[in-house]
C-alpha cells in the first residue's frame, strides 16, 4: 500500500501542471449529474465535480415538477468553508458530491421530473451563471423487505429556455474522476494522462501486485507447465510458454475487467463455488498425479490413455493448452480487488471507454506476469539434464500442484477439511522424505538435508492434526487455541451482519458513534488477510472498538450482495467504507486491497475525529 502511494505521488507531479494550465470547461462537463432511485422513497442526485471546480452550497435547490410528488427535505453533506472573490465567506462543495432526497410519490406514478438548480465556479477564476436541470426519474418498487433495490436509468426531460439537459445516467453511476480513496485517484489518472503515461503506470501498478498472495499460487502452477515438460525443454521454449500462460492471463483481465465495468459485477467472483472451484482443483490433481505417475495405478487403460494425453498437453504439450491454464488461473486463483483494479473498474464504468481501461488491465497483468515469465525461464535453468534427479524435481512439483488445489478448494469446503488436507498433505510429504527412517552413518550433506526438511514437514503436519483434533481452524495457527482461546472468533463476534442496503440504512440512523462498514467474502484472500495481520493488530483493534462495525459477508454473490456492493461503486472484496455518528459517508477515507496496520491505524483515526 505504501509503494502504491509513492508511485502515485510521483504520477501527481506529471498531472499538477497540466491541470492548472487548462482551459475551463462546459459546466456540463464540469459539473456533471446523475441520479438514481437509492430505496422506493429516496432518490440520490450525485454531482461528480470535475477537479479544480465547485459548487456552492446555498445554491443548490431540488423541487419536484410533476403533479402528486412531494420532496422531503435534502440530506446534503458538510461542505467547507470558503472566501469566495464573488459572494465573500460560503460554503462549497469539491470532488463527489451525494445528497440524500425523500420523496412520496402515488403508487401507480412511473416516474417524474425533478428540477435541480446549482452554480458552481472554477479555481482560474470564472464563476458560471446559475444552472437549472429537469431529470426524468424512473420509479421503482421496493423489494427485499423495504428498498434493496436500485433505481433505473435516468432520461433528460426539455428544460425551460436557457436551462441544462441533465445526460441519462446508468442504474450504476460511478463517480470514479471525484473520489477521494485511492481507488478513486487511480481512474482519475485514467482520465488526466496520457495514454502512454497510463499504460507504464499500470504496467509499474502491474508488478506491485505481482508480490501480493493471490498471484502467489500461480508460481506453481507455471513452474508445474515447465517442469511438465521434462529435461529436453530449452531456455527459448521455457520463454515461449511462459509468455504464452501470461498473455492468456492478461487478455482475460482485460475482457473481464472491461465487462466487470460495463456490468458492475465482477465474473470471478460468479465463479467461486465449489464447483467450479472443484473442477479446477482436480485438473490440479491430475496434473500432480501425472507428475507422480500414477495414472495407471487408478484408471483403465482407455481413460488413461484419453487423461495422460490432456494431461501432457495442459502441462506444456501445446501452446494452447498452457494458454487455457493461463486464462482459468486468472479468472479463478486471484479474485481479490485491489486498488489499481477498482481504479480501472470504475473508470470503465463512469465513461465507458472500453478501450482505454481494457488497456489499462492488459498492460497491468503484463506487470504482474513480468516476474512469472523469469520464474519460468529460470525454472528450466534448475532442471537437470539427466539421471533420477528429474523425477525428484516433478515430485517435489506435484506437492505443490497438490498445496494449489487444497488452497483453490478451501474457501468452499469445512475449515476442519482444509486442516486435515494440509496435515496430510505436509505429513505424507515428510515421510516421502524419509522422515521415519535412519540416516546412515557417513550420509551426505544434501541426504541430510532432505530429511530435516522431511522432519520439519512431519511436524508440521502433526500439529496441524493436533490443532484440529483440539478445535482449531487457523492453518497458519494450528496450536493457537491452546493457548489464548479463541481470540480470532471474539474479535469476529464484534462485528455485526447486514445483509441489504435496507437493513444497512436502519443500523446507519441508529449509530451514535463512527461506523465501519467491512465487504467480506469467503474466496478473497485480502479480507483474511486484513483479519489475520490488521484487524488483530492490538492498537488497530483499540480503535476500532471505540467505532460500530458492521460486515457484508458478499460470499454468495446474490441479488442482495450485489445491491450493496452496488451502493458504494464496489465491485468486490475487500472493501472497508467509513461513515460519521450521523450516518453520512466520510469522503476520501475507503479502503480498497489489504492494508498493514500502520497505514489502516492512521485511517481509523482519521474516521475517529
Amino acid at each position: 500500500m505504501i509503494l502504491f502511494r509513492c508511485f502515485a505521488l510521483l504520477l501527481a507531479v506529471f498531472f499538477a501542471a497540466p491541470s492548472a494550465l487548462a482551459d475551463p470547461v462546459e459546466p456540463e462537463k464540469a459539473f456533471p449529474l446523475s441520479a438514481r432511485m437509492l430505496t422506493a422513497d429516496t432518490v440520490e442526485l450525485r454531482f461528480d465535480i470535475r477537479r479544480d471546480y465547485y459548487l456552492y452550497d446555498d445554491k443548490l435547490g431540488f423541487a419536484a415538477l410533476s403533479d402528486g410528488v412531494t420532496l422531503g427535505t435534502p440530506e446534503v453533506p458538510p461542505g467547507e468553508t470558503y472566501e469566495d472573490e464573488f459572494f465573500g465567506g460560503t460554503v462549497i462543495h469539491r470532488g463527489r458530491l451525494d445528497v440524500l432526497v425523500p420523496v412520496s410519490a402515488p403508487a401507480d406514478m412511473r416516474s417524474f421530473e425533478l428540477e435541480v438548480k446549482s452554480q458552481g465556479c472554477w479555481d482560474g477564476g470564472i464563476c458560471y451563471p446559475p444552472e437549472t436541470r429537469v431529470l426524468t426519474v424512473a420509479l421503482e418498487p421496493a423489494t427485499d423487505g423495504g428498498g434493496d433495490l436500485l433505481g433505473r436509468a435516468l432520461s433528460p426531460s426539455p428544460a425551460s429556455s436557457g436551462q441544462s439537459q441533465a445526460a441519462a445516467a446508468p442504474a450504476r453511476t460511478v463517480a470514479a474522476s471525484a473520489s477521494g480513496d485511492e481507488s478513486g485517484r487511480i481512474a482519475r489518472l485514467l482520465g488526466d494522462a496520457s495514454p502512454a503515461l497510463v499504460l507504464a503506470s499500470f504496467f509499474g501498478f502491474g508488478l506491485l501486485l505481482a508480490f501480493t498472495p493471490c498471484t502467489f499460487p500461480m508460481i506453481p502452477i507455471l513452474s508445474g507447465i515447465i517442469v511438465g515438460q521434462g529435461h529436453h525443454v530449452s531456455h527459448a521454449r521455457a520463454g515461449v510458454l511462459s509468455l504464452a500462460f501470461v498473455l492468456g492471463m492478461a487478455v482475460t483481465y482485460a475482457a473481464a475487467g472491461v465487462a466487470a465495468g460495463l456490468s458492475g459485477t465482477l465474473l470471478a467472483a460468479a465463479l467461486q463455488n465449489v464447483w467450479v472451484l472443484g473442477s479446477f482443483a482436480v485438473v490440479f490433481v491430475l496434473l500432480a498425479l501425472s507428475m507422480f505417475g500414477f495414472y495407471e495405478l487408478q484408471m483403465p487403460s482407455a481413460l488413461q490413455s484419453r487423461l495422460s494425453s490432456t494431461a501432457s498437453h495442459q502441462k506444456g504439450g501445446s501452446l494452447g493448452g498452457v494458454v487455457t491454464m493461463g486464462v482459468l488461473s486468472a479468472l479463478i486463483v486471484g479474485p481479490c480487488v485491489a486498488a489499481p483494479l477498482a481504479g480501472a473498474l470504475l473508470y470503465i464504468a463512469q465513461t465507458g471507454d472500453a478501450v482505454l481501461g481494457g488497456a489499462a488491465l492488459f498492460v497491468m497483468a503484463l506487470g504482474m506476469g513480468a516476474p512469472l515469465i523469469a520464474v519460468g525461464v529460470g525454472t528450466r535453468s534448475l532442471l537437470p539434464r539427466i539421471g533420477p534427479w528429474m523425477e525428484g524435481v516433478k515430485k517435489a512439483f506435484g506437492v505443490m500442484l497438490l498445496a494449489v488445489a487444497l488452497w483453490l478448494i478451501s474457501p468452499v469446503i469445512p475449515a476442519a477439511a482444509t486442516m486435515l488436507g494440509w496435515a496430510l498433505l505436509l505429513g505424507f510429504s515428510g515421510i516421502f522424505l524419509h522422515a521415519l527412517d535412519p540416516l546412515p552413518t557417513h550420509a551426505g550433506g544434501w541426504r541430510r538435508f532432505w530429511k530435516g526438511l522431511g522432519v520439519m514437514l512431519l511436524i508440521a503436519g502433526a500439529a496441524m492434526l493436533i490443532g484440529l483434533l483440539a478445535g482449531s481452524r487457523d492453518p497458519l495457527q494450528p496450536l493457537s487455541v491452546l493457548r489464548s482461546g479463541a481470540a480470532t472468533q471474539v474479535q469476529q463476534a464484534r462485528f455485526e451482519r447486514v445483509t441489504s442496503v435496507a437493513e444497512l440504512q436502519t443500523r446507519l440512523a441508529s449509530a451514535d458513534r463512527p461506523v465501519m462498514l467491512d465487504f467480506y467474502a469467503d474466496w478473497c484472500v485480502s479480507c483474511k488477510e486484513m483479519e489475520r495481520f490488521t484487524f488483530s493488530d492490538p492498537a488497530v483493534a483499540e480503535r476500532m472498538s471505540r467505532m460500530l462495525l458492521l460486515k457484508a459477508d458478499v460470499t454468495a454473490n446474490n441479488d442482495a450482495d450485489k445491491a450493496l456492493l452496488a451502493r458504494f461503486d464496489l465491485f468486490g472484496p475487500p472493501g472497508i467504507v467509513f461513515f460519521d455518528p450521523d450516518g453520512r459517508e466520510i469522503d476520501g477515507l475507503r479502503v480498497v486491497g489489504f492494508m498493514r496496520a500502520g497505514p489502516f491505524g492512521e485511517i481509523l483515526d482519521r474516521a475517529l475525529n
